[in-house]
């Protein structure tokens, strides 16, 4: 059974988009490779893609996969400024710490030439 290993999206093609795109490699006596290369797809998508519209599999599933509407690319922006938020408290926390030591060692610094001085 297949399983989601990466965080990464996955892109979901309509089904209307995967019926013409088959229909047109049908249709046209032209190579699915060559269509697969205007389309920016990858040719073993369109064979797959066939496979499935002769075996009538185009029906509409509940899926996993992301899709690219307007409803979810709201929520990828709140997802990415709560990402961004995370990402610059860690640097500001960073930076402080960083701060701190400097602070800390700019004392050492001087109680050393204090010592030295006095010598």
């Amino acid at each position: 059974m297949a399983r989601i290993v990466s965080a990464e999206r996955v892109v979901e093609y309509s089904l209307e988009f995967k019926i013409r795109v088959v229909k047109l490699t049908l249709g046209l006596d032209v190579r699915a490779k060559d269509i697969a290369d205007i389309l920016g797809l990858h040719p073993i998508m369109i064979y797959r893609w066939r496979q499935e519209y002769k075996a009538g599999k185009f029906e509409e599933k509940p899926t996993r996969r992301i899709s690219m509407t307007k409803e979810t690319a709201d929520n990828d922006k709140e997802l990415s400024k709560d990402k961004e938020i995370a990402k610059l408290k860690k640097a500001l926390a960073d930076a402080q710490k960083e701060n701190n030591f400097l602070k800390k060692w700019e004392g050492y610094l001087k109680e050393q030439s204090q010592k030295n001085s006095r010598s």
